[in-house]
């Protein structure tokens, strides 16, 4: 009845379904880890946005990498802002999408120690060489607020770091690079700024991170485990078809080869006179 199967054909059918299977399977699970990890990030962020403000100080220090756990934490730094080392960030977008740079700017804070603070989004100049225009920042002290960062690195941010660039242009945010360059220490990660807003709007302060959009894993997940569960399903379908379509062509040609039943003579009419 379904000898069919052992052939070439069909065995490789089979082979391509018991492949199909697993990896389907694997392709959800792993939707489903991105889930869960989005669903994680989420919580991390909303948790981390609603602490109370802290001193940059109590959670870093210089050569510190911000901890997953300390992201976006809202902390407090005041100083003085030292405006001859000011860079900015290139190829940074707006919350528009308009291509421009982050500001940003060490802050020499009271009691001792420099933090980086990203001040946030302008518009790049005409010219990829030139300094863009920059508002100034407030003079004497100041105290800012904003969520810490971790230093920024291209395997995190897919940004490639480029050494030969116009003077006070950078391409990642990083501390130990700002320390170099400053010639002293500068604590590790920055601060994003949130607090004072700038006068005139200007530079953008960047928008918090969304902590709501789950995004749609779980849904390709569920995907990818009915296109597991249809593949078997499919093989049996495919399967009694090919049975049925083989029995009707059986059943047809054995029709045509039984032989025709021989015709009877017509019996010759009687003579009339």
């Amino acid at each position: 009845m379904y000898r069919f199967l052992l052939t070439r054909q069909w065995l490789i059918l089979a082979l391509l379904a018991l492949v199909l299977i697993p990896t389907m399977v694997e392709l959800g699970f792993w939707q489903l880890h991105r889930h869960e990890h989005k669903v994680a990030q989420n919580s991390l962020i909303s948790r981390n946005l609603k602490a109370e403000p802290v001193p940059v100080t109590s959670l870093t220090v210089p050569g510190h990498t911000v901890p997953r756990s300390d992201y976006w934490r809202t902390v407090t730094a005041t100083g003085t802002y030292d405006t001859a080392h000011q860079v900015v960030v290139r190829r940074r977008t707006s919350t528009d999408g308009r291509i421009g740079v982050h500001v940003l700017i060490p802050l020499d804070l009271k009691g001792g120690g420099t933090v980086l603070v990203n001040r946030g989004w302008v518009p790049s100049a005409a010219s990829q060489q030139a300094f863009p225009d920059v508002p100034p920042v407030p003079r004497g002290e100041v105290t800012v607020t904003g969520r810490l960062k971790a230093d920024e690195t291209t395997d995190a941010s897919g940004i490639k770091d480029i050494s030969d660039l116009p003077d006070r242009q950078v391409m990642l945010i990083s501390s130990a690079q700002e320390a170099k360059r400053l010639s002293r220490p500068v604590l590790g990660g920055y601060i994003e700024q949130t607090a004072p807003e700038p006068a005139g709007d200007s530079p953008e302060l960047i928008e918090a991170p969304d902590d709501s959009s789950i995004g749609p894993h779980m849904a390709y997940a569920v995907q990818w485990w009915l296109f597991a569960a249809g593949v078997p399903v499919g093989y049996v379908v495919l399967a009694r078809r090919e049975r049925r379509d083989r029995a009707e062509a059986a059943k047809a040609a054995a029709g045509e080869q039984q032989p025709a039943e021989p015709e009877t003579p017509e019996k010759p009419e009687p003579a009339t006179a």
